[in-house]
């Protein structure tokens, strides 16, 4: 019998399926127990080798473990991973793709455009300030002009917190400025980013502007601006104006000639730097500065001065509301304009309107015995008088409903047209006009620029009132013989005298000699223009009854000035009284009004008292300052002395 050992593995009695496990090694239980041989010392050698996890000597290489997965799960995950992979790796080399096309596209094609867009985000465009043109006189001397100075500004984003809180004490020290003003610019925001411009003050001189640039704050910057300065005490200031925080004309003549003064600004790209410091660039001047044009004015700033002075004294003294003074060539030309109230115009936020408003032109009122000389002018140069023509002059006389007087009561007079103009006699004036009728009365106070604009295009100006025929009462053409159902302003007053003056011709009233561009050269005005009223030969005798008003007969001889042939009128009116409409309460206006020398005039001065107190007739009230101002004026002018005698007149029968 063969023993156990004699087995071959591979009998075919025993299968082999039958005896091994499902991984092809044999069950414990299946082998046969056996009492293990001896080691040999092979055996004992192998067991000294140390083993790694996997139970294979750390010399050999061990045999993989067997995979735990099957064939179908490898399959479908293999199957489900490697789309993916494809799809993402897809979509990532598009996206690069792209990139690397934007690349190219940046700094190969477009790099010029792209450079250049980049740039214009640090440039910025500033205006250039110019030099607004000067208000000067007939002799240069300026009534208006402008300074270089700086306009300080916060850029807030630019300011260290360590500096401000010196900051807001400094500029609200300096600038006498609240301090929580200069905290609200310094936490201004724009479109909820810190504010880069925030003006703290304008108008800065340059040498303070210097000290605290010295103290090195940050954020603290200047630019270059022009302030308008108005000498002082010009006693022009109701007629230049005055010019607003941006440089632009608001009144007077600063407003009237605004585009010729402005000039206009210029332009220039800068770029700003990371601090916020505007950095010129060479080539960025966009458009050059155009300096304004200096205008020359026909006034004469002594003579200005001296008869705002003048006027200042005498409404003071007579407790007037308002007056006016207006010195003017036979041809037209303003020498001197003077109101009051006045102001000074480096203050004018001081005053209110009425103060500053030019009364010279924009006070109308009525010219009482100053318009006879157009009743008388009118009545001669149609041929219905002459200068001794004859009137019997009683004190009083009724038309219609209404009693007119003289303003002195008096026995009934023969008296001549020069007897009626010299004594002021307003019945003699009715008498008069009367013979002229009213079409031609309306005529010849329009022809003398009564009713009408002036032709200076002042602001304010009031053309008065002067009603057209038709629509008169039957007390009206009396009360224009006299100068009353009429109003003027005191510049109309003295071009009506300038005329007579004149030989006859009027010459519209003008305040502009010419223009003066930035290389000095001068331009006239154009001529204005002109007209011939009445003729020569009326003018002269209506200068010969006017200076009969001057003598010691007249109503006037306080006009005389020593050396002088004077001719003038008084003229004393009622005033509407603003709240009833009516003449009562409403007080009176004093006026006078010449030439000299009167033999052959070269100055008329016009002088008008609103609502004097005490005094109120016009060669009381009026008349000192016309004398005072004449006197100065033929001086300043350097007009000679009269050297002829006024030949006599005959004043009554």
């Amino acid at each position: 019998m063969s023993t156990p050992r004699d087995r071959s593995p591979k009998d075919p009695r025993r299968p082999a399926a039958a005896a091994r496990s499902r991984h092809g090694h044999r069950p414990r239980s299946a082998q046969p127990a056996r009492r293990s041989p001896r080691p040999s010392a092979e055996a004992a050698r192998r067991r000294a080798v140390p083993r790694n996890r996997t139970g294979a000597s750390a010399g050999r290489r061990p045999h993989p473990a067997p995979s735990i997965r099957s064939p179908l799960r490898r399959r479908f995950r293999r199957g489900a991973i490697q789309p993916r992979i494809r799809v993402m790796g897809a979509i990532l080399g598009t996206v690069l793709l792209l990139f690397a096309a934007r690349l190219v596209q940046i700094q190969g094609f477009n790099a010029d455009d792209y450079a250049e867009a980049a740039a214009n985000l640090r440039l910025t465009t500033i205006e250039i300030p110019t030099v607004r043109g000067d208000i000067t006189d007939m002799a240069g001397r300026p009534f208006a002009m402008s300074v270089e100075v700086r306009t300080v500004f916060l850029d807030p984003a630019e300011v260290r917190d360590d500096q401000r809180e010196e900051i807001v004490q400094e500029l609200s020290r300096r600038f006498d400025l609240p301090p929580e003003e200069i905290v609200a610019k310094l936490n201004a925001r724009v479109d909820g980013r810190p504010s880069r411009y925030e003006v703290v003050q304008r108008g800065v001189p340059i040498e303070e502007w210097k000290e605290i640039r010295e103290l090195g704050f940050h954020g603290v910057s200047a630019e270059r601006d022009y302030k308008r300065v108005y000498p002082e005490e010009t006693g022009a200031a109701n007629l230049v104006g005055f010019v607003g925080l941006d440089g632009h004309g608001l009144e007077g003549l600063e407003a009237v000639l605004d585009s010729t003064l402005a000039g206009e600004a210029g332009q220039q790209q800068v770029e700003v730097g990371s601090d916020g410091t505007q950095i010129p660039m060479a080539g960025g001047l966009i458009r050059e500065p155009v300096p304004g044009r200096t205008v020359r004015l026909t006034l004469d700033l002594d003579l200005q001065w001296y008869a705002q002075q003048a006027l200042n004294r005498r409404v003071e003294e007579l407790d007037a509301e308002a007056g006016s003074v207006v010195v003017m060539t036979r041809d037209g030309q303003i020498r001197a304009m003077a109101n009051y109230p006045t102001y000074d115009p480096n203050n004018f936020s001081a005053v209110s309107a009425e103060q500053r408003r030019n009364g010279a032109v924009a006070d109308a009122f009525e010219p009482g015995s100053t318009a006879k000389v157009i009743t008388v002018a009118a009545a001669l140069e149609e041929g219905l008088v002459t200068p001794d023509t004859v009137f019997t002059v009683p004190s009083s006389i009724r038309r219609y409903d209404q009693v007119f007087r003289d303003a002195n009561p008096h026995p009934t007079q023969r008296l001549t047209v020069n007897g009626i103009m010299a004594t002021s006699s307003n019945v003699g004036a009715i008498q008069i006009g009367e013979k002229v009728g009213a079409e031609k009365m309306y005529e010849y106070l329009r022809r003398f620029g009564v009713g009408q604009p002036t032709g200076l295009d002042l602001p304010g100006e009031n053309t008065g009132i002067l009603t057209a025929p038709e629509h008169w009462s039957g007390t009206d053409l009396p009360s224009v013989s006299f100068g009353h159902s009429v109003s003027v302003n005191a510049v109309q007053l003295a071009s009506v005298y300038a005329t007579i003056a004149n030989d006859g011709v009027r010459v519209a009233p003008t305040l502009i000699a010419g223009m003066e561009d930035a290389d000095g050269e001068f331009e006239a005005a154009p001529d204005p223009e002109s007209e011939r009223v009445i003729s020569a030969d009326t003018a002269a005798d209506l200068r010969l009854m006017l200076e009969a008003v001057t003598e010691e007969t007249g109503t006037a001889p306080q006009a005389r000035v020593e050396g002088y042939r004077v001719g003038g009128k008084t003229g004393t009116a009622n005033r509407i009284n603003p709240e009833t409409g009516k003449y009562q309460g409403g007080g009176y206006v004093s006026s006078f009004v010449g030439f000299a020398p009167a033999d052959d005039p070269e100055l008329v001065v016009s002088v008008v008292l609103h609502s004097p107190k005490g005094e109120y007739y016009g060669g009381e009230a009026a008349t000192p300052v016309f004398t005072d101002v004449m006197s100065f004026a033929l001086k300043t002018a350097r007009i000679p002395p009269t050297q002829t005698e006024r030949p006599p007149l005959r004043l009554m029968e």
